[in-house]
């Protein structure tokens, strides 16, 4: 296989952004629980500690909010740190330095400082992971102006926009949903960017828009196959970015099937897909909808740990393709 068509894991992906900025700037560093000799919870950053060393590569104590301090400390003195929450979950113990701090100092000095800093944070569910490992929290952040928040949803991107992160002069938050770690896609040798303010265009339709991110544009994808086969033609919009929201792609796609329907795993009410919905409505293509706006989120309820009743509460491929058929159809 070509070196520009191999194929990595998503971890993997990760692992070698990981890799690029730490051996082209020495002001870059990870910090976080087992990322060291274990190689992190889900094993991404695996070998790392044995090739930089535990000064660029360090384990800190069970205390998130002590360890983000340091990180945001570290940033502004000039650092770059990386900060790996064990899960997404964690990152609540450290509110106050992400959203008090972090997003906030650069403003509250009047530009005299910047805070480079990235929190790297596995989200979601289908790991059994129950209510306090598997939330998917992303709305929280996306609410704080001061903050860039990404999720990419495939190896190439999660490369490239964590490359743009560990660069970007301002805090980043990059969601991986816990389960792509292991899912494979075509990667690109050596250094390459990610814009973190552009939505992607996964596949082209004309009878109604799905808009989604992570694991979830994974399945709009697979549920627009089966679509397909029963003669809806459905567009998805990976968000990629959900602060800032990609206005411009959203409402062109809107413009132009008419019908949109949001999908995100996180719980329903006042999630991502109401702040989508209301742009589209504030938005010139308010005025080409032909259905309303249809939204399809997490259930009202704490992730539970049962399979069944896990897979029940979050959106899976069916219930996408049940929403978008009725969407299609008028039956919203």
């Amino acid at each position: 296989m070509a070196n520009d068509t191999r194929e990595l894991t998503y971890a993997e992906a990760i692992r070698e952004a990981l890799a690029i900025a730490l051996a082209a700037d020495e002001r870059v560093f990870l910090m976080g629980e087992d990322i060291g000799v274990y190689g992190g919870a889900f094993q991404v950053t695996g070998d790392l500690v044995d090739r930089f060393g535990e000064e660029r590569v360090m384990d800190t104590p069970i205390s998130e909010l002590g360890a983000a301090g340091v990180a945001v400390g570290a940033a502004l003195t000039g650092l770059r740190p990386v900060f790996e929450f064990q899960f997404s979950d964690f990152s609540l113990l450290a509110m106050e330095q992400i959203v008090n701090q972090a997003a906030k100092l650069r403003y509250m000095l009047g530009g005299a400082v910047n805070v480079p800093v990235v929190f790297r944070m596995p989200t979601g569910s289908g790991l059994g992971g129950a209510a306090q490992h598997s939330q998917s929290i992303e709305a929280w952040f996306a609410h704080v102006p001061g903050l860039k928040v990404v999720e990419p949803s495939t190896p190439y991107d999660v490369k490239g926009m964590l490359l743009s992160a560990i660069a970007d002069p301002d805090p980043v938050i990059v969601f991986e949903h816990k389960l792509l770690y292991k899912t494979k896609g075509p990667v690109p040798e050596g250094d390459y960017r990610v814009a973190l303010d552009r939505a992607a265009l996964r596949r082209e339709g004309r009878d109604l828009t799905i808009v989604a991110f992570g694991i979830m544009a994974l399945r709009a994808l697979e549920a627009a196959e089966t679509l397909a086969q029963e003669g809806v033609d459905a567009e998805v919009i990976d968000l990629r970015c959900l602060r800032p929201l990609d206005r411009e792609a959203i409402v062109a796609s809107v413009k132009k099937t008419t019908r949109l329907l949001t999908v995100y795993e996180g719980v329903k009410t006042l999630g991502l897909g109401a702040e989508i919905s209301a742009l589209v409505a504030e938005s010139e293509a308010f005025d080409y909808l032909d259905a309303p706006i249809l939204r399809l989120g997490g259930a009202e309820a704490p992730i539970p740990y049962s399979p069944a009743l896990e897979k029940a509460a979050t959106p899976q491929v069916e219930d996408i393709v049940a929403a978008a058929r009725r969407l299609a159809h008028g039956r919203a």
